[in-house]
């Protein structure tokens, strides 16, 4: 579980009664597509026939560029997360983070499950110091509009993201 209870009105978009533009809505996803990205080559390495994952990341790019439609997006997300469930370890953590980075678009509070399963990915992959190299990595990839932001809601939701953050 990756969504805190109680939704932070930054990360819910100004015409669903919050305050998150669409350009910083569209910065969080290219990120958090960034952060599967970096880790997709463990999920191809396992599984090279499956292309949700990468789809998936593909999709929300689009979505960003006003390419294809939120629900897209979404729908890949999903496909990317159900190409998970039978997989373990490195390799599903993986294709989550793609899945995760897809749902962007529609929620954006998803951008945390992105990263987070990416670092989980590196944890299973290489191990603690790695996934900590992991989200320094991510961190720097942090766009200056919405760094603040990001780095204060890992800050808040940490622990319901498995610590990865620490």
């Amino acid at each position: 579980m990756i969504l805190p209870k109680v939704r932070d009105p930054r990360l819910i978009t100004i015409r669903r009664g919050g305050t998150l533009t669409d350009s910083d809505h569209h910065l969080l996803a290219r990120w958090a597509a960034d952060c599967a990205e970096h880790v997709l080559h463990l999920v191809e390495q396992a599984e090279p026939g499956d292309p949700r994952p990468r789809q998936a990341i593909e999709q929300v790019r689009a979505w960003t560029r006003g390419e294809v439609r939120m629900w897209d997006s979404r729908s890949a997300g999903g496909h990317a997360m159900a190409a998970a469930r039978p997989l373990s370890g490195a390799p599903r953590f993986a294709a989550f983070a793609a899945g995760q980075a897809a749902v962007v678009a529609h929620v954006a509070e998803h951008d945390l499950g992105a990263a987070a399963y990416a670092i989980k990915a590196v944890r299973a992959a290489e191990g603690e110091e790695a996934g900590r190299e992991e989200c320094r990595w991510q961190r720097a990839q942090l766009p200056d509009p919405i760094r603040a932001l990001v780095l204060d809601d890992q800050q808040r939701r940490n622990e319901i993201c498995w610590s990865v953050f620490d």
